[in-house]
């Protein structure tokens, strides 16, 4: 909801600007985001001041932001309304600011303003709007937090995109939660979201798969095949591939050329290498909408999809005959000392220009990857996500300025980079695994430790930096494990309901009716303005593609509940439950069930359980 956006729609009449600031306001009170409700609030104050010819009346509201201040010292929420509208005021933003505040100071539910700085603006709030806060998650229940900030926009998130040619290994798994949490998010953020995988089912890479195969297709009708040729795939999960042609078509392949047998081969081994990733995502909790054949750019669709599209780029000139200079450096993918034809990279931000076909006449891998974009685009995805390993961040450059020239400049692609994995053992480096050949298959760690620990361990670094995974420390029950961390503060309010209900009976219209009031402690404020940030939160998430943030947050949420409960250890009057005062267990056992809302909220975001007891 844009409230400035929506203001500037109405005519000039003071009358009906009011009616219509007083109906959001009451909206915006129920939905209870508090940093939305004094965005608008201030935004309302500015307009006033513009009607008394205080401000110009044109000042864009719209840029007022609203957030927690660095240091939560300093106030509840900050806003920066004096620096971003100053300069159209014609003003020094301290001065702005000097006339704003007792506007702001007499805002319903403000204690204090204050300046700070250069111009912005400290707001501290009435106690009541953060009982408030309690009040809508328990009446919102699982959709608190939720967001029409997509407005149902359609946006693609295309992850993992594994090669098929093996299970997948650690790094893939990081990707491969990373897209399936912001997808997630992205959904609970009001977007239609669509999980694709692309299928690199063309090129050399799966003509060796097919070769390896049929290797393990002759050992199955019992030739000694030795050791594994240098270039073909070494893991034994092929075994399996070999046995099922063997029990297909018996000795039959072995009649056959290459060039009779390979099709086949490696169609049966890409189906399997698939069935085996889609069963190694299923036990990560993720299922793909779309599996998008890059073979079918080319072959066996109605028309040769990446002709077309050169057929199109050459209409409109960005394509011609050229020569690339030799490679500075690391090598360029694809180059080649010879004239041909060239994408007009460099006129869309590219470094070079780039090279569309090989010199025997086939597509490069850049050619195939425009194509594809280009039909996300045309099923209607402006908006792409692509989740791709540290090894292909050289790439990003060329495929931005690929989709601005292939969408006509409409489509967007924001590309996410997943920084390496290091697999660890209470500290020492984990590198092997029989089942690959050369390296711990994702599976393997996700039969040992958990999907909840794979999962949450996942998200709980920044996507662009490396991470440490210890098998060893992600199954610990200590505070120095964030999951269980989490998950352990979801269980404690889960006990706390069942230790309560056998002092009060407290039905789910006590807890709607409970007296809010009399908590008053700054450690429950605290968890109350925790609470208060997780709407504002999952739409500022969204808007930047970065579920970590998600993660960070629970955490700080289990961090400042725990407190609480340890605050309850050393001062009896702040346990939550009370044997002789049954309105105060019932108002804390209200703060505690909306604690446990917010968890499972956002644990659900992240796809991680919110268990009831711990084992």
């Amino acid at each position: 909801m844009n409230i400035a956006a929506c203001l500037t729609l109405l005519p000039n009449c003071v009358s009906a600007r009011e009616s219509l600031h007083s109906k959001l306001d009451q909206i915006l009170i129920k939905i209870m985001n508090l940093f939305e409700l004094f965005q608008h609030r201030i935004a309302a104050c500015v307009e006033a001041l513009g009607q008394e010819g205080v401000f110009p009346s044109s000042l864009d509201a719209s840029r007022i932001t609203v957030e927690p201040p660095r240091d939560p010292s300093h106030g509840d929420l900050a806003t920066n309304a004096a620096m971003v509208l100053s300069k159209d005021a014609g003003m020094p933003p301290r001065s702005f600011a000097e006339k704003l505040l007792p506007k702001l100071a007499a805002l319903e539910g403000v204690t204090s303003a204050e300046i700070a700085g250069p111009g912005f603006i400290n707001l501290r709030l009435h106690a009541s709007l953060f009982h408030s806060v309690v009040n809508a998650v328990l009446a919102q229940r699982e959709i608190f937090g939720m967001s029409t900030k997509g407005k149902g926009q359609k946006v693609n998130v295309e992850f993992v995109s594994a090669n098929p040619t093996g299970p997948m290994h650690v790094g893939h798994g990081r990707g491969a939660v990373f897209g399936d949490a912001l997808a997630s998010l992205l959904s609970f953020a009001g977007y239609d979201v669509t999980r694709e995988y692309y299928i690199n089912d063309a090129g050399a890479q799966v003509d060796i798969l097919g070769r390896s195969a049929f290797l393990r297709y002759r050992e199955a009708l019992g030739e000694d095949i030795g050791a594994i040729p240098e270039g073909l795939y070494p893991g034994d999960y092929l075994i399996p591939v070999g046995e099922a042609l063997a029990k297909t078509h018996g000795s039959s392949l072995l009649m056959k050329s290459e060039a009779e047998w390979l099709p086949l081969v490696r169609q049966a081994a890409i189906n399997a290498m698939m069935d085996l990733i889609r069963d190694d995502l299923l036990a990560l909790a993720i299922k793909h909408d779309v599996f998008f054949s890059e073979r079918s750019l080319s072959v066996g669709g109605e028309r040769d999809e990446i002709a077309a599209l050169l057929d199109e780029l050459k209409k409109r000139d960005l394509i011609y005959q050229g020569r690339l200079p030799p490679p500075k450096g690391a090598p360029i993918e694809d180059w080649e000392d010879r004239e041909q034809a060239l994408f007009r990279a460099t006129q869309f931000g590219d470094d070079v220009d780039r090279p569309l076909l090989k010199s025997d006449g086939s597509y490069t891998y850049f050619a195939a990857d425009i194509a594809y974009h280009r039909s996300k685009y045309l099923r209607g995805f402006a908006t792409m996500i692509d989740v791709w390993g540290a090894d292909h961040g050289g790439y990003i450059k060329r495929m931005t300025a690929a989709v601005k020239a292939a969408t006509d400049g409409l489509g967007d692609l924001d590309v996410k980079i997943c920084q390496l994995v290091r697999l660890l053992r209470n500290g020492e480096q984990v590198r092997m695994s029989k089942r690959s050949g050369d390296f711990i298959t994702l599976r393997e760690v996700v039969d040992e430790v958990g999907l909840d620990a794979v999962r949450f361990m996942m998200l709980y670094r920044k996507n662009d930096a490396t991470l440490d995974f210890d098998l060893g420390k992600v199954i610990e029950q200590s505070k120095d494990n964030p999951v269980f961390y989490v998950q352990y503060a979801h269980a404690r309010c889960a006990s706390v309901a069942r230790q309560a209900l056998t002092v009060v009976n407290a039905s789910d219209d006590d807890l709607k009716k409970a007296a809010l009031k009399r908590l008053t402690d700054e450690a429950e404020l605290g968890v109350m303005r925790r609470l208060a940030q997780y709407p504002r939160l999952v739409e500022s998430a969204a808007l930047a593609h970065e579920p970590h943030r998600i993660a960070f947050y629970v955490h700080e949420l289990a961090s400042d509940f725990h407190s609480l409960w340890n605050r309850g250890k050393d001062h009896p009057d702040l346990r939550f439950v009370i044997e002789n005062d049954r309105e105060m267990t019932i108002a804390r056992l209200a703060l505690v069930d909306s604690v446990r809302t917010v968890l499972a909220s956002g644990l659900s975001v992240l796809g991680v359980s919110a268990p009831n007891e711990m084992r």
